[in-house]
């Protein structure tokens, strides 16, 4: 699934002009296809998992306790989301 961040690299890098570097050899037009099938399979699995996700939310099919209103889980949820993505960038 971490093949969705190339997306954001790319529009990081089309929004501000710059050219992305590499040390590595242009792809060829396979090498592409693979690349760009893998971001696109990869962008389809994590919208997949989110949506389920948000669907067990709202619809409280979750183990939150029962009078924790869905506002405080979407909350907790993107909270706890934001917290591990920070903690695998400091990896």
């Amino acid at each position: 699934v971490m093949h969705c961040a190339y997306l954001i690299q790319y529009g990081v890098a089309l929004v501000s002009g710059e050219e992305i570097k590499s040390n590595e050899e242009p792809r060829t037009w396979v090498q592409s296809i693979f690349f760009w099938f893998r971001v696109l399979l990869s962008l389809t699995v994590l919208s997949f998992s989110l949506a389920v996700t948000l669907v067990a939310l709202f619809q409280g099919k979750t183990t939150m306790w029962p009078n924790v209103p869905t506002w405080a889980s979407l909350l907790s949820f993107v909270f706890l989301l934001i917290l591990v993505g920070m903690l695998e960038a400091m990896q």
